[in-house]
């Protein structure tokens, strides 16, 4: 035989040869690695990298019922948070031997369904979404399929889910607000159909009416999470006479677009009107005036999440999570940064 001959790719026999294990064992060790020990996980991928074993898709698919793919519905994966949350999920994901796909439905009930259809003709093995709404009527049809499926970012009564605490992240930007004197302050509420606009804007409230100065209905508005429905909000509420001294946006854009108003309007941010947003995103600190948000742990949310599948999947119990979220103040909330 010629020595440079290249080989014919190993059979899952002969990696259960090498590793000492069963056949069957060295499927699951290359697939999802449950019900194994974790020792064993490693040792068999490792023989498998070292023999070469590439395994067959579709032989795999035909025997296990599985598909090996999860699919993720968002809002848009232009948004920085929810692309952060979707590379922390694919990692775990990968980890586990699992393909994700992400498919955009843009926050549009119809088009969300054709999307979900989409995925389940790809014989997903499970869907984590991103767009959850707070009545969602197409959570109860994914249950009754059978189909694991996880919640991130948004939450919706009786699902699991992996979010921040948003009625305690609100409530942080609130209280922050109210240390520095702020008495008229107004809201960037977001959409109303979505958890983290409601309950940021509750936990807000519920901190100034703690106070004795509950905020009026007159000062939130309601707008898409980007800087064009931040900016379109931010031009009504300083509208008002008297104008609100401070302006909490639950999303970061929100804030962003704040803060253009706000130069538009020749007022200083930080100085003039103090802004608070959410989510604190990379860009939030680098930008003229760094932003004052409420820091929600991203990655982690789509690690735990894609986890909490995972083990959903594999018939473990499994309960929602709500991540705990911190305060960053820098200068557009106080001019000094502290």
């Amino acid at each position: 035989m010629n020595p440079t001959a290249r080989r014919a790719p190993a059979t899952l026999a002969e990696v259960a040869r090498a590793a000492g294990v069963h056949p069957s064992t060295v499927s699951r060790a290359l697939g999802a690695g449950t019900g194994i020990a974790a020792a064993t996980v490693v040792r068999v991928r490792a023989v498998a990298d070292e023999l070469g074993y590439r395994p067959d898709p579709a032989a795999s698919s035909l025997r296990t019922r599985r598909s090996g793919l999860v699919g993720v519905l968002v809002p848009r994966l232009t948004d920085i948070v929810l692309a952060t949350i979707y590379e922390g999920l694919d990692a775990i994901a990968a980890d586990a031997g699992y393909q994700t796909f992400v498919a955009n439905t843009s926050d549009v009930p119809e088009v969300r369904r054709r999307r979900l259809a989409a995925l389940l003709d790809r014989r997903v093995d499970g869907v984590v979404l991103g767009d959850a709404r707070l009545d969602d009527d197409l959570l109860p049809e994914i249950a009754a399929r059978g189909l694991p499926y996880v919640l991130v970012s948004r939450r919706s009564r009786g699902h699991l889910s992996v979010t921040t605490d948003d009625l305690l992240g609100g409530r942080l930007a609130g209280e922050h607000l109210l240390a520095l004197g702020h008495e008229r302050v107004a809201v960037v509420a977001g959409q109303p159909f979505s958890s983290t606009g409601v309950e940021r804007t509750q936990g807000f409230r519920d901190a100034y009416a703690a106070a004795g100065l509950p905020v009026p209905d007159e000062r939130v508005r309601h707008g898409t999470y980007d800087v064009r429905g931040g900016h379109a909000a931010a031009r009504e509420l300083l509208a008002a006479r008297p104008r609100p001294t401070a302006v909490f946006a639950v999303n970061d854009f929100n804030a962003i677009g704040v803060m253009g108003a706000l130069r538009e309007a020749g007022l200083r941010v930080g100085r003039d009107v103090a802004v608070v947003g959410y989510n604190d995103v990379s860009l939030a600190a680098e930008l003229p005036v760094p932003l004052t948000s409420v820091a929600s742990p991203m990655d982690q949310m789509g690690r735990t999440g894609m986890t909490r599948l995972l083990q959903r999947a594999a018939g473990q119990p499994v309960r929602s999570v709500r991540l705990r979220p911190t305060l960053v103040v820098r200068e557009s909330s106080s001019p000094d940064g502290g």
